[in-house]
């Protein structure tokens, strides 16, 4: 499944050179996933409840296109590998430029951490199967 979101660059994503700092790039991925897992049913209230969060242990970013203040973006997400359980998962944001041209992918490895033990999980079965690789 992929899930999108739409957005603005800002002044505050710029560098000096005009176009969007390479860490915007990771901040917009990391608020797509924030919204999709909410709209799954797990936003931040109900990871509290479930003493669980996401980590991450790879994060990589391929450059393709500038993007500039003012510019609307989309980025969409998807599961592109992990475990059965759900317990590590790869997940690919792809970031479009308004005219469709693909400006940048971010790709993430990433675990679930038990909060109250500070050791990798496995996720809620629902977690796991809404965020499962699809065949």
């Amino acid at each position: 499944m992929t899930h999108s979101q739409t957005y603005t660059v800002r002044w505050a994503e710029l560098d000096p050179n005009g176009h969007m700092r390479h860490s915007a790039y990771a901040d917009f991925a990391a608020d797509q996933r924030v919204h999709w897992l909410a709209s799954l049913g797990f936003d931040v209230k109900k990871f509290a409840e479930l003493r669980l969060g996401p980590i991450l242990f790879r994060e990589e970013t391929k450059y393709l296109k500038e993007l500039h203040g003012g510019e609307q973006i989309k980025v969409d997400g998807r599961v592109t590998g992990g475990t059965p359980d759900g317990a590590r998962w790869t997940i690919e944001h792809t970031i479009y430029k308004a005219d469709g041209r693909v400006a940048a992918t971010v790709t993430v490895d990433g675990a679930w951490l038990d909060l109250d033990r500070r050791k990798l999980t496995v996720p809620p079965t629902e977690l796991a199967q809404a965020l499962a690789v699809e065949g």
